[in-house]
């Protein structure tokens, strides 16, 4: 399993802006749900610290091997999602990994 997270700040002058910024996203990744193969499960969170330091929203993912998380990159849904979001990003932190496994 990969673990796939993405930590963004988004676009908005104003509250108002920003909440429909981050209403836009979290949309347009609930849309991909059942419609990526090996994509095992998604979640989108919004910042709730109000930190000045936080990110807007995160996206965290689990794909079922690198294979999937590799064809997600180009998959035509994944892309239609990259174009919906257009500019509404500002910042933008990736982190992919694969968990490590405890042992007893």
């Amino acid at each position: 399993m990969i673990k796939h997270i993405v930590m963004w700040n988004l676009r908005g002058d104003t509250p108002a802006a920003k909440a429909r910024a981050i209403a836009q996203l979290q949309c347009s990744f609930a849309s991909l749900r059942g419609r990526i193969p090996g994509l095992l499960h998604l979640e989108v969170g919004v910042d709730s610290s109000g930190a000045d330091y936080a990110c807007d929203v995160v996206l965290y993912s689990e794909f079922e091997s690198q294979a999937a998380l590799d064809a997600y990159a180009t998959h035509p849904e994944h892309l239609r999602v990259k174009q919906e979001l257009g500019d509404l990003r500002i910042a933008r932190y990736q982190v992919d990994f694969e968990p490590t496994r405890r042992t007893a």
